[in-house]
């Protein structure tokens, strides 16, 4: 088997020619490319530098290696190269290598305040767009949906039924019912001292009613609904799976959001008449072991002071937790983009953001109720 040769010399003209022979592969002994790199940076510089392989035997990835480092030290120093004497092969792979330029290396110099500003500004316009076309989008398949034009399994709404409804049962009747006795216990507490217990049931009955009922059961969905929603559409996203119903023609806001958006709206209010009934059985608990009030008084006195208006507040603000969390858990599944880390970073948003838009959406409700007098 030919050995490796490598000659190189400097010609009057100031041109380098390196001559390349015998057998370039890995499991021969390739040299360094110390020797024509300090024949390169010599002074006076090389006007350029030629390279020769009219007597090579044999190549693998060993030459292209080489080849590689030749060439970026002649590019960083401006020396030009004639590849010409380098066989086709050799000179397509070195131009597939060198097509692609490095990623440059981030500044380690902070960015400037007002830069950050703007950046942040951008991001939230376009997050801001995002989520207008997309709760566009969604109300078109509501109409598609109620005109009986939606394509979805029904098969999927029902799955979807059953998550959002009997399997988050337990959580939001455990939670409302510890949350009652909470409740029962802060006010008994203070209200002992004025002699005033049996309205420890107003108390429970109309913050269960109006206010800590609905948000709870929005929370606890959140986490354990929206999250969902957004892992799994997420993990769709990245398996190009969305990208396969559109290619059929088929609408990923109907196949997908559509059913999931359906279910939850329809399961938060019943599971807030749950989370309703558990509180004030709570209160009820505390009334009974720690005040000495009859299981009948208490529920009298609730029933006096709690009303309709309360109950259906509530319930309002039940429907619209469900379809903001459903809304926003799917929008975060859908845009989470190709990559592993996006479906975490997708469920994060999706628990957070939807629980930010609950203790808004509870300010602005309550505050409507006040201006009219609910």
């Amino acid at each position: 088997m030919p050995q490796v040769e490598l000659d190189y010399a400097r010609r009057p003209d100031g041109t380098l020619h390196v001559a390349l022979g015998g057998n370039w592969k890995l499991a021969s002994l390739i040299p360094a490319p110390v020797g024509v790199l300090q024949e390169i940076e010599k002074l006076p510089r090389p006007q350029k530098v030629v390279l020769q392989t009219s007597v090579l035997a044999g190549w693998d990835s060993g030459l292209l290696t080489f080849l590689l480092a030749v060439l970026s030290r002649c590019e960083q120093l401006g020396v030009e190269v004639d590849r010409h004497g380098l066989p086709e092969g050799v000179r397509q792979l070195l131009a597939l290598a060198t097509a692609v330029p490095a990623r440059p290396r981030r500044s380690s110099r902070q960015a400037h305040f007002l830069d950050r500003v703007g950046d942040g500004a951008i991001h939230w316009w376009n997050g801001c767009r995002d989520t207008l076309a997309f709760v566009g989008d969604a109300f078109l398949s509501l109409l598609r949906f109620f005109s009986g034009r939606a394509r979805f399994r029904w098969s999927d709404f029902l799955r979807a039924l059953q998550d959002c409804g009997a399997r988050s049962l337990g959580i939001v009747v455990l939670i409302n019912f510890l949350v009652g006795i909470i409740l029962a216990f802060v006010g008994a507490i203070e209200l002992r001292n004025f002699g005033a217990q049996i309205y420890v049931s107003h108390l429970v009955g109309i913050g269960m009613l109006r206010d800590i009922a609905p948000i709870m059961t929005g929370i606890i969905v959140t986490g354990r609904t929206g999250a969902s929603f957004a892992a799994e559409l997420a993990t769709m996203e990245a398996n190009q799976e969305i990208d396969a119903l559109k290619t059929l023609g088929i609408p990923p806001m109907d196949f997908l959001v559509l059913p999931r958006l359906l279910a939850l709206t329809l399961m938060m209010p019943l599971l807030c008449l749950y989370a309703d009934l558990m509180g004030i059985i709570g209160g009820l608990v505390v009334s009974v072991s720690m005040l000495g009030i009859s299981p009948t008084q208490y529920l009298e006195e609730t029933k006096h002071a709690v009303g309709l208006n309360q109950l259906f507040l509530g319930l309002f603000m039940s429907l619209v937790f469900g379809v903001l969390v459903a809304l926003t858990g799917c929008m975060r599944g859908i845009r989470s983009g190709r990559s592993a880390s996006g479906v975490g970073e997708a469920t994060t948003s999706a628990v957070v953001t939807g629980i930010v838009n609950i203790v808004v959406a509870t300010a602005i409700i309550t505050l409507i109720s006040y201006v009219l007098g609910i």
